[in-house]
């Protein structure tokens, strides 16, 4: 017998899988071997030098989705069913999270392992995943989908901004992110705390439009007892809840004007006061603010402070519609399906002529309404597949000719030669759909009432007599 307690000749179970990783890192790639279970077997040293020291031996015994995600490798995760299928991907975009370090984005391919008679692979091996950092790759954003922390997307306007996440991990800078109501605004967010340092600090979000103005102060900044009627103790504010970490005002074109002036000298002094206190306080919040509205025009009616916009809007993210990135369309539906399918314990796919219908929609609730859509269908729903005759019936029923105009500007809904805008046709048939009823059409949009209103107000939509 050997030192390592081997018979003469006996080849040790898991050399070829070293072998194999060795291979892989003279190529610059990292190895994760995944058995049926889809838990790690292997990692190759290569995850040392991709990550940090000690790193590869970490991830042996944990499940691929912890690594990788739980929308790819989760129990209804994309690569998990199409690996389970007998299936190959290669190129797709994932976030490698190790607990401790700083995530990264990675491309990953990867394909059922083939035991032939006569292998000396580990007969526990069922998968490989192959990785390299995505700054080497350029088949990310070519036809594979990216997952970026929360975020399903592959045109190349949302993976700049995913790699400008990236690139913020460093940077405490204030960040403006602006885009229509339902394009994943918070979620950009929370991605920019998630690889920023303050990551093990809080995320405290607050929107400014849901709270009424004479409450918002409190909420904000806090305040101390007996500061009004009803404070009966000491209450802290968001400020100092998200102290060390991140503090996400959303809708932040609401604020009123003499909220602005005290989000202003935050910002520039990093001092605060609660109500009812005369002394400063000490801010230690990064601060990231979202808005559906266009601020520049704010502050061209005297509503929003110009001299807070430019300090707000030191790194600007502008998240493109729906419309814009039609390329995104399937991809994400097919994962914000398995998510919504996971909670009922259903697992559905896509029949070609429901995406036709929904590559063919306008989206003006963008991926909220993508959601609430797929919700619908799996309510609808008798089989394991979605047809174009289980979603809602303004994408179902829309008209193939309208479906094919470009999208349109923000503006009025008569066009150049009188007819209605497509965002105006496809908002009306939102609201022929729901009787009208603003609640039920702004339900079914994924957008609030306020936001519909504005909408409707801005391309001048109101409900036709009958004739």
């Amino acid at each position: 017998m050997d030192e390592g307690g081997r018979a003469p000749g006996e080849v040790p179970q898991d050399l070829p899988l070293d072998e194999l990783s060795v291979v892989f890192g003279s190529l610059g790639r990292a190895l994760l071997c995944l058995d049926e279970s889809f838990c790690v077997v292997h990692a190759s040293k290569s995850f040392d030098l991709l990550v940090a020291e000690g790193v590869a031996e970490r991830l042996v015994g944990r499940p691929a989705g912890q690594i990788l995600g739980e929308g790819l490798f989760g129990r209804d995760g994309t690569l998990r069913r199409a690996l389970e299928a007998g299936e190959r991907r290669e190129g797709w975009g994932a976030t490698l999270e190790v607990e401790g370090h700083k995530p990264r984005l990675v491309s990953i391919s990867c394909a059922p392992l083939l035991h032939t008679s006569g292998t000396r692979c580990d007969p526990r091996v069922a998968y490989l995943t192959v990785l390299r950092p995505s700054e080497e790759s350029q088949s990310i954003g070519a036809g594979a989908p990216t997952l970026f922390a929360s975020l399903m997307a592959r045109s190349p306007s949302m993976l700049k901004i995913f790699q400008l996440i990236e690139n913020l991990e460093e940077s405490d800078a204030t960040v403006l992110i602006t885009g229509e109501s339902g394009t994943g605004k918070e979620l950009i967010a929370r991605a920019i705390h998630v690889h920023s340092r303050r990551r093990s600090a809080k995320f405290v979000p607050v929107n400014c439009g849901a709270i009424p103005d004479q409450l918002l102060e409190s909420e904000l900044f806090g305040h101390v007892r007996g500061a009004f009627t009803g404070a009966v103790r000491d209450r802290e504010g968001r400020f100092q809840l998200a102290a060390g970490g991140t503090l996400f005002l959303d809708e932040v074109g609401d604020l009123p004007l003499h909220l602005q002036v005290k989000l202003l000298r935050v910002l520039q002094e990093r001092t605060y006061e609660r109500v009812g206190e005369s002394s400063s306080r000490r801010s230690d919040a990064r601060i990231i603010a979202a808005t559906n509205a266009d601020l520049r025009q704010a502050c061209a009616d005297g509503t929003f402070r110009e001299d807070l916009f430019y300090r707000l809007r030191v790194v600007p993210i502008e998240v493109p519609p729906l419309r814009q990135r039609r390329e995104d369309i399937e991809p994400l539906a097919r994962h914000l399906l398995e998510r919504v399918g996971g909670r009922y314990g259903r697992s559905l796919r896509l029949a070609p002529d429901a995406v036709r219908a929904m590559l063919g929609h306008w989206w003006p609730g963008n991926v909220r309404e993508l959601e609430n859509a797929l919700e619908f269908s799996l309510a609808v729903c008798r089989g394991d597949t979605i047809h174009a005759s289980d979603l809602p019936p303004e994408i179902s029923a829309e008209p193939r000719s309208r479906q094919a105009e470009p999208p349109a500007a923000p503006g009025p809904s008569a066009g150049v030669d009188g007819e209605e805008s497509a965002e105006a046709a496809a908002l009306r048939a939102v609201l022929d759909a729901n009787g009208w009823r603003r609640q039920d059409a702004a339900a079914a949009l994924g957008i609030s009432r306020t936001t519909l209103w504005r909408r409707m107000r801005e391309l001048g939509l109101a409900r036709q007599s009958a004739r």
